[in-house]
């Protein structure tokens, strides 16, 4: 029992200690403790203002692309100033364009000068096209495929055949040069 009470004692005197605040509230660096309050967001709000999670949140700050202004010792919540929050608006919009926390971090934390954040988003563009091309080139091997199977008289007759003859048949007629679109046409052929 004596010793929870020294125990306890010990962390309302190192609670008291920790932060001194005077009688307006001003503590010994000078920071207004109520002002200090009201312009900080807790994480949640954070979160709830840019439709991410607490969670996603959490792992920026263990990536190390951004850090709480402040932790509350005694509660464990993280709070955000508004510099913070148009730091994360920065992360959110990277993200959504494809970048990676990697990317990310380099850009948001690393000081990244313009000319640099020009390029970066170049590539990135450049990689957004190559996969519309691949998309698109896709799409074209789909038309084609349906567009011989709808009017040949192959099609007519695709039914009388084994699985390999209609496969043989389909990549016959399509003559396509991407494998990932051959391997996708022999799956689905096989199903």
């Amino acid at each position: 029992m004596a010793e929870e009470k020294v125990t306890e004692e010990r962390v309302t005197e190192e609670r008291v200690t920790e932060k001194r605040v005077d009688e307006k509230g001003v503590d010994e660096k000078g920071v207004d403790e109520k002002l200090e309050e009201e312009t900080l967001l807790r994480i949640g709000e954070v979160a709830a203002f840019f439709s991410v999670s607490v969670k996603a949140i959490r792992i920026y700050e263990k990536k190390g692309i951004i850090k709480p202004a402040k932790v509350d010792t005694y509660t464990g919540y993280r709070y955000y100033t508004v510099e913070q929050v148009q730091q994360l608006n920065a992360l959110v919009e990277l993200k959504a364009l494809g970048f990676s926390l990697d990317e990310i971090k380099e850009i948001v934390v690393g000081g990244i000068t313009n000319e640099k954040l020009i390029k970066a988003l170049t590539r990135k563009r450049m990689a957004w096209e190559d996969t519309i091309s691949s998309a698109m080139n896709k799409i074209d091997a789909i038309d084609k495929i349906t567009g011989r199977l709808s009017t040949s008289n192959e099609a007519l007759r695709l039914q009388e055949l084994t699985e390999e003859q209609r496969a043989w048949l389909l990549v016959k007629m399509v003559c396509v040069e991407d494998v990932k679109v051959q391997s996708l046409l022999s799956e689905a052929i096989w199903l």
